[in-house]
């Protein structure tokens, strides 16, 4: 029994890896095609098919019911408006991945044009000018990818936190990418609390996404619905005391961009005066809720941020609390 057990084990794990392998593969073709393409033509047609992909993947039905939890407001036909928008926001993130030079071939702090405006660019400039340790935080919103590209091609040193994907393939062909453009990157895994705390010693920026799904963490709310947050910015921020900014990018019309750099947050604390860990992770859900409510259709729905897949594919459903 025990060696069937190995075999089948073998077996499973050789089938996922190929299977992972022809993805992989199947994608890489699928960009190197979109390379040969005028970039504008090649985005507008990634993203004409995912209008017409997306609403037939296994996702597309956690993502209308996400929507209807978030937005019991609005109509289904509103809500399905939002998940076809977010599609196309998906499909060009991937695209623009091909053409990122092409996006940030301007000087943004001059304004000279370009595809990429920059809100707060004196807020950029100080932190460049005046070294010291600081986070900046963003959410699954436009194309957020090019806030860290953006910094570490101006000069403005941020080591950014990224959840590899499960494809090993894909993952090693997009660290490669990232760490062309991006600077210095942690992959999250275990360690990965003790490097940024170690980048933060030295009087250096980090970059985090705070809008993914965690299975543990501060008791929090988002769009009224429980979830867990996780504490590391929070713990990182209170145990260096360092200033915490809110980022975010903002997809415009005609393939242009907007990326706001907002004032330092002021941090709620408790009573003998530390960094409050349960409010300070709120603080951060209601700014992203803000931004996610103002362009609904540039987020991520289909990531399981309440942690309801089980009920998404299951005959019932929970209440809204």
């Amino acid at each position: 029994m025990i060696g069937v057990r190995r075999f089948l084990s073998r077996y499973y794990f050789k089938l996922r890896k190929a299977k992972n392998w022809l993805v992989a593969q199947i994608i890489f073709v699928i960009l190197r095609i979109l390379r040969r393409i005028p970039a504008r033509k090649a985005i507008r047609f990634t993203e004409k098919m995912a209008y017409i992909i997306g609403p037939w993947t296994q996702r597309h039905k956690l993502v209308l019911y996400n929507l209807e939890r978030a937005f019991p407001e609005k109509s289904k036909e509103e809500r399905e408006a939002i998940a076809l928008d977010m599609w196309g926001n998906m499909a060009r993130l991937a695209a623009e991945y091909v053409f990122v030079d092409e996006l940030i071939d301007h000087d943004l702090l001059t304004g000279d044009g370009g595809m990429i405006e920059v809100e707060g660019v004196e807020r950029f400039v100080d932190l460049r000018e005046n070294p010291r340790p600081f986070i900046v935080f963003t959410a699954h919103t436009g194309n957020f990818e090019l806030l860290p590209i953006v910094a570490a091609k101006y000069g403005l040193n941020v080591t950014a936190l990224f959840r590899p994907p499960n494809n090993p393939y894909i993952a090693k062909k997009l660290l490669s990418q990232r760490r062309t453009h991006m600077g210095h990157l942690v992959p999250s895994r275990a360690g990965a609390a003790w490097n940024l705390a170690g980048v933060l010693e030295t009087g250096r920026g980090v970059g985090m996404l705070v809008d993914q799904k965690f299975h543990k963490g501060a008791k929090t709310e988002f769009f009224g619905l429980k979830v867990q947050t996780n504490p590391l910015l929070v713990k990182l921020a209170r145990n260096y005391d360092c200033e915490v900014y809110p980022a975010r990018s903002i997809r415009l019309p005609d393939g242009r961009f907007r990326l706001v750099i907002e004032p330092a947050v002021e941090l709620p604390r408790n009573g003998s005066g530390q960094i409050d860990v349960a409010a300070t992770a709120q603080l951060l859900n209601d700014k992203v809720e803000s931004w996610v409510r103002e362009y609904p259709g540039q987020w991520q729905w289909f990531h399981d941020r309440w942690n309801i897949k089980h009920w998404v594919y299951s005959k019932s459903k929970p209440r809204r609390r």
